[in-house]
């Protein structure tokens, strides 16, 4: 079974579950929890429940939290490399979700935004191993360095490359033109149809995913409740498979996370792009209702 390297991005989530519509500048019940989170944090859960053999690296602040994260991330089964920052604290997003589902994050990146190429672990980086570059890593100007570093250690050990976008609007701030030259190399990129539109200017998935490929052997485009599609150059047509049905949606934090969990194993045992969708399907389905053994670091 192949390796994976996840670096990316640790941090702890205060999500809120708003009960009615918000009430603006004053007071709305709520559902309020705390847990792990981060984009490349929840995608190396994920696949180590799921019984691969993951490592990531990150960085955490020398608190309470961090100690947390830390100790779930090797309680999942994560070969967890965090180096921990006498400064800066574990990173914090706050997650408003209002009665209707929607999601809205406000980041405190902490200590991810001080990952350095020192911060790297060299044994992890091995030929036959894949890396799994969270973009938030390079999105956010602090840790850049690192994850262009991560890049080139990747492609010069010959591992296999995949990157995920993370999230429209910083990746809007940043531009798609630094993003795709920064990622040059990668086989494969994670993106979902607001991302793509951001890095292309095309609106539809399809589409996008037809211009991303020439920067990108593979492309897949996560669409929600439409569920996704895998395109490569050379194919008349890209190759789609629908989202599974959830009876009960309890919260779509990390849905993203759990599809890239699930692809991935599939995807690089040499499976078919239609079964290893159906797995990242199914395991962001179950994110999304919390069946299962879903991971909350």
């Amino acid at each position: 079974m192949t390796r994976v390297v996840v670096v990316g991005d640790l941090m702890t989530d205060a999500v809120a579950r708003a009960r009615y519509a918000l009430a603006r500048a004053s007071d709305t019940p709520a559902i309020v929890t705390m847990h792990g989170g981060g984009s490349g944090a929840n995608i190396a859960s994920w696949l180590a429940v799921e019984g691969a053999e993951v490592a990531f690296i990150g960085r955490r602040g020398a608190d309470i939290t961090g100690r947390n994260r830390d100790m779930e991330l090797m309680g999942y089964g994560v070969d967890a490399r965090l180096v921990m920052d006498p400064e800066r604290p574990t990173g914090t997003c706050v997650v408003l979700v209002t009665h209707k589902g929607e999601r809205t994050m406000l980041s405190d990146p902490g200590a991810n935004a001080a990952l350095s190429p020192e911060d790297l672990p060299r044994d992890l980086f091995n030929s036959g191993g894949h890396l799994h570059l969270s973009g938030y890593t390079l999105i956010n100007e602090g840790s850049r360095e690192a994850g262009q570093a991560a890049l080139e250690m990747a492609r010069r050990s010959g591992m296999s490359i995949s990157v995920d976008c993370s999230s429209s609007a910083p990746l809007e701030r940043t531009g798609a033109e630094p993003f795709l030259e920064w990622t040059n190399g990668a086989k494969l990129l994670f993106a979902n149809a607001d991302q793509a539109r951001v890095l292309t200017g095309r609106d539809d998935p399809e589409a996008a995913a037809k211009v991303l490929t020439a920067w990108f052997p593979q492309v897949v485009i996560k669409m929600n409740v439409d569920g996704a599609l895998w395109y490569t150059n050379g194919r008349p047509e890209p190759v789609r498979v629908a989202a599974e049905p959830v009876e009960r949606v309890v919260d779509g934090t990390g849905a993203g996370d759990a599809f890239c969990a699930g692809f991935l194993p599939a995807w690089l045992a040499g499976k078919p792009p239609a079964e290893a969708l159906s797995a990242g399907c199914s395991l962001a389905a179950k994110a999304i209702s919390h069946l299962g053994a879903r991971p909350r670091l």
